[in-house]
């Protein structure tokens, strides 16, 4: 027993001694913490040590690389060639053209160059260029926290020496080793030159476009302008926008894309004080006009290259100067017996207006797709277009009426709501509340018609009237779907329906367009390039389908018989046709310059085989009192007719499918001309007589009195006459029959209108009764009586007295009917800038309107 107790003493004791064992654990703790800190210090001094070493590497690799290959500034590059291979195609490619750098290169001294330009460069490309050694780190860190809150590349921080590196010196490859040899070389740049020769060297290295090489020969071509000194501060901004992208921001290639990366450029300017903020106002509104000699080359297929060129940079990144160097084999869609035509025929003065009074010829551009690929077939970018030229493909006019199938027929055919059948309205003239007027060509309104009609015809009225049932909101939604973006905030108005656009559209955007009506409501991606490899065949970029349905195959498929219309007699665009099933839209644009509005701004025809769709513009680059259109639509649609003609000459020859979904498009009743009225004073009721349409035809009756602001639908009857029992004497009626279908409930036009005068009750002052004297006035012309109803699709008709209809343009008439009487328009009453057809020697070619800005 005794003996356990020290055991015991000693276990209380060491319990009591644990505060000593924690003392040396905290001894212990503080160690380790020295421990890292010193670990952490000497791990430091490493890495600087590493970092200085590497720094040394890349400073002396960089030197190496400098030393080594420096004269490949003058060394020669291979060209890069192209090929037609059309899509689904296994014959051999063939080669149609190659691209390459040329001597289009002059160099400056550094003395020569004004400083406003140095300070536009300076701004736009590195703003610290005269801080920094090479290499901007204060950048490139800034670029990299964006880049990565952004979870993307959104940002670069290559600095002017870095960009001169990599295009004497390195490829457009995007690897971290290929950025640190950049890197490299920058600071050996940096180095080895002053400030001045890094950006004498850069302003004469870096490529501009349009096959200029070095800042003056980039005045020359894009101002015609050989001492840099007489630049203006808004063309020194148009140069500092290119080097970013060239063929993207070319104003020769893209003046709209050009005008804003300019505003940019001059913002930062301003931003980093080079310039006041009213240069920078008066700098970015100018417009640019390109020089009379703006290329320098003109070869065959010229505008399809070049355009595989920017297609190659936008949807592939590949820049133009490393196409022109590098050799690459690019395979394209080209049809090369419709680019050869479509060249022949423009080379052809005979196909166009003559010259204006100062020698100066109308212009026109041209595009054809494939309207189940959307392969680019062939294009052409103005007459006597040269390389790296103004390209007119791109160029964005207003459509005039050739923008009718998109701004209006099509979206009212999309709601489900319409069909060519449907009867539509054009005699109200008058919309806005007052505040829109357009005109129809002959200044003649034609009331109740059916869609056929008003699109064959090219009817004004017709469309606007449409529009306003659909609403403004549905046209844009449309448009934008298919491929020709409206401004949302700008083209809230009715004027769009006749192609009155705040900014236009390109042939591109509109071929693009109407390629969904061609094929059945599938579009494809507009593009010029299957595929590209390099020198030895392996392949670095290949075109991959994006097809989408922008609209309903019912929607095309009626789309297409309306324009089928237009081709044929009596329509439009007769000009177009040829010896396959065609279908189009002609457009003009009138002048609003006193004397001559009887002429037009520009003239359109957009059509389609069931093969491929092309648009035809024609128009002069610049409107004015001495140059404008002159002889109409039908140009554009005899070339239209010429090109596609022989393009598709020894092809098979194909029709439109009617889709299966479709169902098969019934034509509604034919109106009724003999309604006729008599007042039996007898039975003291109206008697109401017309000829019978056949079986499965209802009659729907309206009628108006005097004191009546509608005219209401009495009753629905299937037989061909009523009595209407609830006239009042003293009053007078007006009477109107519309004829429906049963079986589709499609309603006809509406018949003739008759008038009857009700006598008053009671006994002529001789005691004898009062004979009847009904007048019946039967009107012959539907488009200008105070009947005219405003018709809207959605309601099936209800034969209550009470309710109230408009005829509808759909199966399902709707439940009301306003008055709209159509006033005779004043001759002084001119379209200012018409969008319609107008006719030319007598013959009809279209409508012209007035778009006032609502």
């Amino acid at each position: 027993m005794d003996l356990e107790k020290p055991t015991n003493k000693q276990t209380t004791a060491n319990t009591k001694t644990k505060p000593q064992g924690s003392n040396k654990g905290s001894k212990k703790k503080g160690f380790n913490v020295r421990q890292f800190i010193m670990g952490s210090i000497i791990a430091a001094i490493l890495a600087i040590i590493c970092a200085m070493g590497i720094y040394i590497v890349v400073i002396m690799n960089g030197f190496k690389i400098l030393d080594s290959n420096i004269d490949k500034i003058d060394t020669a590059s291979e060209s890069t060639l192209i090929y037609a291979q059309e899509e689904g195609k296994d014959k051999p490619a063939k080669e149609i053209g190659k691209i390459y750098k040329g001597e289009n290169r002059e160099s400056v001294n550094i003395k020569d160059v004004p400083e406003r330009l140095k300070q536009a460069f300076i701004a736009t490309e590195d703003r610290r260029f005269n801080e920094h050694a090479g290499v901007d780190l204060r950048s490139i860190g800034r670029a990299l926290v964006k880049d990565i809150i952004h979870m993307s590349a959104v940002e670069g921080g290559s600095t002017i020496t870095q960009q001169l590196a990599k295009n004497v010196f390195l490829s457009s490859e995007k690897t971290a080793f290929r950025k640190g040899t950049e890197m490299s070389i920058a600071f050996a740049l940096d180095e080895r030159f002053s400030k001045d020769e890094i950006l004498e060297k850069y302003l004469n290295r870096i490529f501009f476009g349009s096959n200029a090489y070095g800042i003056k020969a980039a005045a020359k071509v894009y101002f015609g302008k050989s001492n840099l000194n007489e630049l203006e501060v808004w063309e020194m901004a148009t140069l500092a926008a290119l080097p970013k992208a060239p063929s993207r921001y070319s104003p020769l290639q893209h003046p709209d894309l050009s005008k804003e990366r300019r505003a940019v450029v001059l913002k930062l300017m301003t931003d980093q004080g080079y310039i006041t903020e009213a240069e920078r106002a008066k700098a970015a509104a100018v417009d640019y006009v390109p020089p009379a000699a703006a290329s320098q080359s003109k070869k065959d297929y010229a505008t399809f290259l070049d355009y595989v060129v920017d297609e190659a940079e936008s949807m592939y990144g590949i820049e133009e100067d490393e196409l022109l160097t590098k050799g690459y084999r690019i395979y394209t869609t080209m049809n090369q017996k419709a680019q050869e035509v479509m060249e022949q025929t423009y080379a052809n003065p005979s196909f166009f207006q003559k010259d204006a009074s100062d020698g100066q010829k109308i212009q026109s551009a041209m595009v054809i797709l494939d309207n189940k690929t959307g392969g680019v077939m062939g294009l052409i970018g103005g007459r006597d277009y040269q390389q790296r030229g103004f390209s007119r493909v791109y160029s964005k006019r207003q459509p005039g009426s050739s923008f009718k199938p998109i701004a209006a027929y099509g979206p009212a055919l999309e709601s489900g709501n319409y069909t060519p059948y449907s009867i539509i309205d054009d005699s109200q003239t008058t919309f806005g509340n007052g505040t829109y007027s357009p005109r129809n060509y002959d200044r003649v309104t034609h009331g109740q018609v059916t869609m056929f009609e008003a699109v064959k015809k090219s009817y004004n009225l017709a469309p606007v009237w449409l529009l306003d049932q659909i609403k403004v909101s549905k046209a844009i939604e449309f448009a934008n779907k298919i491929g020709t973006p409206l401004n949302k905030q700008k083209d809230q108005n009715l004027s769009i329906a006749l192609g009155g656009l705040t900014d236009g559209v390109s042939p591109l955007q509109m071929a693009t367009a109407y390629t969904a009506f061609a094929n059945q409501g599938l579009q494809n991606k507009t593009h010029a390039i299957l595929r590209i490899t390099d020198v030895q065949g392996k392949e670095i970029a290949a075109y991959k389908p994006e097809k989408k349905q922008v609209i309903q195959p019912k929607t095309a498929y009626y789309m297409t018989l309306l324009l089928q219309g237009v081709v044929e007699p009596g329509g439009t665009g007769t000009k177009a046709k040829f010896n396959r099933p065609v279908a189009g839209k002609t457009g003009t644009t009138g002048l609003d310059i006193k004397g001559i509005e009887q002429y037009d701004r520009d003239v359109w025809f957009v059509g389609y085989t069931p093969e491929w769709t092309a648009a035809v513009w024609e128009g002069f680059d610049k409107v004015d009192a001495k140059h404008y259109v002159t002889i109409g639509s039908g140009s554009p649609s005899a070339i239209f007719k010429e090109v596609m003609s022989k393009s598709l000459e020894g092809r098979p020859v194909t029709n439109f499918v009617k889709p299966d979904s479709v169902p098969n498009l019934t034509e509604p009743p034919k109106g009724i001309t003999d309604l006729a009225a008599v007042y039996a004073p007898e039975t003291k009721m109206v008697k109401l007589t017309w000829t019978s349409l056949g079986e499965k035809i209802a009659y729907q009756i309206f009628r108006k009195g005097a004191s009546e602001a509608e005219p209401k639908m009495l009753i629905q009857t299937p037989t061909a006459g009523i009595d209407d029992s609830s006239a009042n004497s003293g009053e007078t009626y007006q009477y109107y029959v519309v004829p429906i279908n049963l079986d589709s409930n499609i309603q006809g036009a509406k018949s003739n209108v008759v008038s009857v005068e009700l006598p008053k009750d009671g006994t002529l002052p001789d005691g004898t009764k009062p004979s009847p004297s009904p007048t019946v006035s039967p009107s012959t012309s539907p488009g200008k009586d105070p009947l005219e109803p405003t018709l809207s699709p959605g309601t099936k008709p209800t034969p209550s007295p009470g309710s109230t209809i408009k005829p509808g343009a759909s199966p399902t008439p709707s439940s009301s009917i306003s008055p709209s009487p159509t006033p005779t328009p004043s001759p002084a009453n001119k379209p200012v800038d018409g969008s319609g057809e107008k006719p030319k020697d007598g013959k009809q070619d279209g409508g012209q309107i007035i778009v006032p800005k609502l």
